[in-house]
C-alpha cells in the first residue's frame, strides 16, 4: 500500500545519491567507483576478507565482486593470499597503496560530513543519525523479509553499558540546556563507582536493547541514602524512543525492583523545565518535595527533589 511518505522519502534518497557522487563514475576527490570505495572501507574495517565475504556486505553478483577485485588488484590497492584451511578461498588485504587510499577516503568523507552537519543543530545531527539508521535497517530487513524487532529489556552490566549510558547522558542535555564536559564528567564518575557495586541485590540496572545498541537505561542505588531509601539514577531514553511507552517501562521496572526489596522510599534528584519527565514521575506516585537554586552540573539550575512513599 502506497503511503504519502514514500514520493519524498524516493525524493530526498535521490537527492541524497547525487549529493554523495554516487552517480558518477568515480567519486570526486577520490577517483575510484562507488563500489570500489565501499570494497577498500570493508576491508579497512576487517583484514582478510573473501571475495565472497564482500559480496555479502556490499550487496552485488559474485562476477561483479570478481571484476571489481582484479580491478582493485591491477591498480595496486589490494593484494590476495590463499586460505590455508580452503584453497578455493583467497584472503584479500589492502596493500600500503590500499591504506593511503582508505585514508584519503576516510579525510575526505568526515570533511563533507562535518561541514553538512556544521550546518544543523546538534538535534537535528542526531535526527539525521537515527533517521539512516531506521531507513537502512528497513530497507534491509524488506530485503530479507523479515520481521522488524522490538526494543527489549534488559538488566545487570554488559560491556559498553557506562559509556553508553554516559553518551546518551551528554547529548541529550548538552542540545536541551547546554551542560558540557562537567555534567558529563559527573556521571561518568558516579556510574564509574556504581556498576561495580551491582553485586548487591538492593541495587539493579535495567536498559534498552534496540538491535544490540543500549538505546536507554535507568537504574536503583540501594545504598547510597538512608536506610530504607532507594535512589533512582541515570534515567534516560534516546529521543528517538521517546513516547514509545518504554520510559514507563523503565520507570515501573525500577519501581517494582524496590517494591521486591523493601524499600519505604524512593528519592530522586532532577532540576525544572523537564515537563515530560515530570509528569512520568508524577504519573507514578512521585512528589516535589524540595527545589532550590544548584550549580552541580556545572551551570545555575533550578535543582528538585522527588520523593515516592512505597506502600
Amino acid at each position: 500500500m502506497t503511503t504519502p511518505l514514500v514520493a519524498p522519502i524516493r525524493h530526498h534518497s535521490r537527492r541524497l545519491l547525487r549529493e554523495l557522487g554516487v552517480l558518477n563514475s568515480s567519486l570526486p576527490g577520490i577517483g575510484l567507483s562507488s563500489s570500489a570505495v565501499h570494497a577498500i572501507v570493508e576491508l579497512g574495517f576487517e583484514d582478510r576478507l573473501t571475495a565472497r565475504d564482500l559480496s555479502a556486505r556490499l550487496l552485488l553478483e559474485k562476477s561483479t565482486i570478481s571484476r571489481l577485485v582484479k580491478s582493485l588488484i591491477a591498480k595496486g590497492l589490494v593484494s590476495e593470499a590463499p586460505d590455508p584451511d580452503d584453497r578455493r578461498a583467497k584472503h584479500l588485504s589492502l596493500t600500503e597503496d590500499g591504506l593511503a587510499r582508505l585514508d584519503q577516503i576516510n579525510r575526505l568523507a568526515v570533511t563533507r560530513v562535518s561541514a553538512a552537519l556544521d550546518r544543523v543543530s546538534p538535534r537535528d545531527g542526531e535526527a539525521i543519525r537515527e533517521g539512516l539508521r531506521l531507513y537502512a535497517e528497513a530497507l534491509a530487513a524488506s530485503r530479507d523479509d523479515t520481521p522488524p524487532t522490538s526494543p527489549a529489556l534488559r538488566t545487570g552490566y554488559t560491556p559498553g553499558l557506562l559509556g553508553r549510558i554516559v553518551t546518551l547522558h551528554a547529548r541529550y542535555y548538552s542540545c536541551l540546556v547546554g551542560f558540557g564536559l562537567p555534567f558529563e564528567a559527573t556521571v561518568a564518575a558516579g556510574m564509574a563507582e556504581f556498576l561495580p557495586r551491582l553485586t548487591n541485590p538492593a541495587n539493579g540496572t535495567w536498559w534498552i536493547d534496540r538491535d544490540g545498541e543500549i538505546a536507554g537505561g535507568i537504574s536503583i542505588d540501594g545504598e547510597d541514602l538512608e536506610d530504607g531509601v532507594a535512589h533512582l539514577r541515570w534515567f534516560i531514553l534516546d529521543p528517538a524512543l521517546q513516547g514509545s511507552g518504554l520510559g514507563g517501562t523503565l520507570l515501573e521496572t525500577a519501581l517494582d525492583h524496590c517494591r521486591t526489596q523493601g524499600f519505604a522510599r524512593v528519592d530522586l534528584w532532577t532540576f525544572s523545565g523537564l515537563d515530560a519527565a515530570r509528569a512520568l514521575y508524577e504519573k507514578h506516585g512521585f512528589s516535589l518535595v524540595d527545589e532550590w537554586l544548584g550549580a552541580q552540573w556545572g551551570k545555575d539550575m533550578q535543582e528538585q527533589k522527588f520523593s515516592l512513599t512505597l506502600g
